[in-house]
C-alpha cells in the first residue's frame, strides 16, 4: 500500500487527508491535509436541496482535491458524504457529477455509520478509560453523540442538530437575545431526549469530548485569551479548563458578527455558526452536569483512514 486519500464531504467543510499508512496499521504519516469551506447547506439545508451556489462551491472543492490527489500520486481514494448530501433531493446528482468530472466515487453514509467513524477516530486520539465518556461532533447538518469507553460503544446516534441547520431554522438576532437563547435551549432539550434516556441507562459521562471544528476554535481562542495550548499537528488531545470554556462561550454568545470577527483564534468560516455551537455545547454540559471537557483533533476522516488501513493490510 502506498498513499491513501480520505475525503469528508461535510455540510460546512470538505476535508482531504492524504496519508502513508504505517506498517503496524496503527500509525500513518500525513502527506497533506486540506480543508475548504463550502457551506453546502447554505440557503437549502432545511429545504432538502443543495442550492446552486453551494453546489458550485462543492464541485470547485472536489476539483481542487482531485488535483492534489493526482500531484501526490495517491493509489486509493475513499470519499464520504454526510448530512447535506444525503438529505438533499439533488444529492445523487451531485455525487454523479463528482464521479463524471473527477472520477471521485462518493459514498453516502447514514448517521449511524458517521458516528461509528467518528468513534474510530476519537478512540485513537484521546485516552479513553473504563468509565463512560460522551463524544460530541458538531457538523453543519447533524451532530453525532457517542457514549463509549476505551473498549466499546454503548450507544450512538446522529441528530439533525448541525450548526448550519439550527442557524437556518432559528435565524437568531445579532447578537442573539435571551429569549432566543431560551427558545433554542428548550428545543435542544426536547430533541436530545434519546440522549437523555441513554445517559439515564449508562450513567453520567465523566467528560465531554468535542470532535469538530468548533472545538478547534475554542482551543485557539483560549490560547490567545488565556495562554492555553495552541493547536499543534502532532497533538491530538486537549484538556479544556471549564472556566476558560465558559468565559469564551459567554463572549461568543453575547457578541455581534463583527465583534466575533475580531476574536483572535476564531477563523472566518466559523464566525456565523459559533453562537449556535456554543449554545449546543452549553446545553449538553448543563443538561447532564458534565464537569470535564476535552477536545480531539481526530474525527471521521481519521476514523475512516484507520479502518481502511486495518482492512487493506
Amino acid at each position: 500500500m502506498n498513499r491513501v486519500a480520505i475525503i469528508d464531504c461535510g455540510t460546512n467543510t470538505f476535508n482531504l487527508l492524504i496519508a502513508e499508512p504505517g506498517a503496524d496499521k496503527r500509525t500513518y504519516k500525513k502527506v497533506l491535509s486540506s480543508r475548504i469551506p463550502v457551506k453546502l447547506g447554505q440557503n437549502g439545508i432545511n429545504k432538502g436541496i443543495i442550492a446552486s451556489e453551494a453546489y458550485s462551491r462543492g464541485m470547485a472543492a472536489l476539483e481542487a482535491f482531485s488535483e492534489r490527489i493526482s500531484e501526490c500520486e495517491v493509489t486509493a481514494v475513499q470519499a464520504f458524504a454526510t448530512s447535506a448530501i444525503r438529505d438533499a433531493e439533488n444529492g445523487r446528482a451531485f455525487i454523479q457529477e463528482a464521479f463524471d468530472k473527477f472520477g471521485i466515487g462518493i459514498k453516502v453514509i447514514d448517521g449511524d455509520e458517521e458516528a461509528r467513524l467518528i468513534y474510530e477516530g476519537n478512540r485513537r486520539a484521546v485516552q479513553l478509560v473504563e468509565k463512560c465518556s460522551l463524544i460530541m461532533d458538531i457538523g453543519g447538518g447533524s451532530t453525532e453523540f457517542i457514549l463509549c469507553n476505551a473498549e466499546t460503544v454503548f450507544w450512538k446516534q446522529s441528530f439533525q442538530l448541525g450548526a448550519a441547520r439550527l442557524l437556518d431554522l432559528f435565524k437568531p438576532s445579532d447578537p442573539v437575545t435571551e429569549e432566543e437563547e431560551n427558545t433554542i435551549t428548550a428545543f435542544l432539550k426536547q430533541q436530545l431526549q434519546p440522549l437523555s434516556e441513554a445517559i439515564g441507562k449508562y450513567g453520567t459521562p465523566i467528560d465531554l469530548i468535542g470532535s469538530s471544528g468548533a472545538f478547534d476554535s475554542i482551543i485557539e481562542i483560549i490560547h490567545y485569551a488565556f495562554g492555553g495550548e495552541a493547536l499543534r499537528s502532532e497533538k491530538t488531545e486537549y484538556s479544556i479548563a471549564m472556566s476558560h470554556y465558559r468565559a469564551v462561550a459567554t463572549q461568543i454568545i453575547n457578541s455581534t458578527t463583527e465583534e466575533r470577527r475580531n476574536i483572535k483564534g476564531l477563523i472566518e468560516m466559523r464566525v456565523d455558526m459559533m453562537v449556535i455551537s456554543s449554545l449546543l455545547i452549553n446545553a449538553v454540559l448543563d443538561f447532564y452536569s458534565i464537569e470535564q471537557l476535552k477536545a480531539s483533533t481526530y474525527s471521521l476522516k481519521e476514523g475512516a483512514l484507520f479502518l481502511f488501513m486495518e482492512e487493506a493490510c
